[in-house]
């Protein structure tokens, strides 16, 4: 008898754990994008990136990467939950990139730079 209550009582706090983690995963707005720019600096040259996500629950239209005066072309719809990886050409300052997109998007991010550690490549 007590351990089916201790058994029920943990099925119960992993089944809210559960729904807990699927309900915050799931978009909660229209339009949104999210946005990750890296450099990465090694002691010969530079890897950059910028990874977007469509973590809205609708199409974005009109999506468009400004690099500080080089612009990638127009990518006209990204699908919810659609990744794109877009490296900024050369010769350009990795300072901060600016995405705009419709509906009324607008995200200024600075590039982040790795950790790096004493004894892994590119320290």
């Amino acid at each position: 008898m007590r351990t089916a209550l201790v058994l029920a009582v943990a099925a119960g706090i992993i089944a809210v754990a559960i729904i807990a983690m699927i309900a915050s995963a799931l978009p909660t707005k229209d339009y949104d994008l999210s946005v990750d720019a890296l450099k990465d600096e090694q002691s010969l040259f530079t890897n950059a990136r910028v990874v977007l996500k469509n973590t809205g629950r609708l199409p974005l239209t009109n999506v468009l990467l400004d690099y500080g005066g080089q612009k990638e072309p127009i990518i006209l719809v990204m699908q919810p939950g659609e990744t794109l990886t877009m490296s900024p050409p050369e010769n350009v300052l990795l300072d901060s990139v600016t995405v705009t997109a419709e509906p009324g998007i607008k995200i200024v991010q600075t590039y982040r730079t790795p950790i790096k550690l004493p004894g892994m490549i590119g320290s």
